[in-house]
């Protein structure tokens, strides 16, 4: 076999195979009610886990019975205010605490077309042109997400050595290019996607046809460097 027909043999080898999702994006949250009360229960598990007790230890310092404590930390009961001063005492935090999550706004951004925000990264001395499409930072999923729109121009070099930590996706828009992923490559063109684990040494390793748009979505997890 030739070194191409190795190269495209391992790049079917390595396409994408369909696997159970464990979560349902077309899935409606419950009523306000059953949010707050799943929403007290992590809470009331957090303290105590940062408490370093039980929930035997939690129910003999607060006398409620451990199945009840078991419902209120699985959010399936709504606890009485009397409860909940209970198991304020016990973990030693103010009673507002337990409605921290709850209360606490999620966020989101919106860019108009060609608003987006150009950024220096390890690949703009090659002639990348990085747009920032989006920034999230402190969130409730505890991952760090980078969107980008990536131009290359006649001006850009092939830069196949990008390694960082996180997962990318990339999505093609206009163009053609090969890109590299450990040893594997990707004749990419526009509607192709490729998803992959950053730490490999990856990046475009030859631009077939200019100008080349693409999305790149880094994700990786809060307290970590994404570059």
């Amino acid at each position: 076999m030739t070194a191409d027909g190795k190269k495209a043999a391992a790049a079917i080898a390595t396409r994408a195979q369909p696997v159970p999702l464990h979560q349902d994006p077309h899935a409606i949250r419950d009523t306000p009610e059953k949010v707050l009360e799943v929403a007290l229960g992590h809470e009331v598990r957090a303290f105590r886990k940062k408490l370093g007790i039980t929930v035997a230890d939690l129910a003999a310092m607060t006398n409620i019975s451990l199945g009840m404590l078991s419902k209120i930390e699985n959010g399936i009961t709504s606890p009485s205010l009397t409860t909940l001063q209970a198991l304020s005492r016990a973990l030693g935090v103010p009673l507002t605490a337990f409605f921290r999550r709850f209360e606490e706004e999620r966020s989101a951004v919106f860019v108009k077309s060609g608003e987006g925000v150009d950024v220096e990264r390890r690949g703009t001395r090659a002639g990348h042109q990085y747009n920032l499409l989006g920034h999230i930072g402190s969130n409730t999923a505890g991952v760090t997400v980078e969107p980008y729109l990536i131009s290359l121009s006649e001006d850009s070099d092939v830069f196949p050595m990008f390694q960082h930590e996180g997962m990318e996706f990339l999505y093609m828009l206009e163009g053609e290019v090969v890109y590299r992923h450990g040893n594997n490559l990707y004749r990419m063109t526009p509607g192709d996607s490729l998803f992959f684990d950053a730490d490999a040494p990856h990046g475009p390793e030859e631009l077939t046809t200019l100008p080349i748009k693409y999305l790149s979505i880094i994700s990786y997890p809060q307290g970590t460097s994404g570059d």
